[in-house]
């Protein structure tokens, strides 16, 4: 499954919003310097879908705010 998400770093809070089954809106409190907001995001993905981190690999977008990432279907 790939989810694409659309990132806000340097957020007041965290916010994780749904858009549609397939896309999500993260914000983040963290800034997007040296890979800080995506360990961020894939967290939050983890928690949210409720498997481990090392599942879940970006696969686009590794310095833009709209990111792709790959999910193992069998986790979800």
């Amino acid at each position: 499954m790939i989810l694409t998400v659309y990132v806000k770093p340097n957020a007041h809070k965290e916010l994780l919003e749904w858009i549609d089954e397939d896309t999500l809106k993260i914000s983040v409190t963290v800034p997007p310097e040296k890979g800080k907001a995506n360990k961020a995001v894939i967290e939050c993905l983890a928690q949210e879908l409720h498997i481990a981190k090392s599942t879940i690999e970006l696969i686009h977008g590794g310095t833009t705010r709209i990111k792709q990432f790959k999910i193992p279907t069998k986790e979800i």
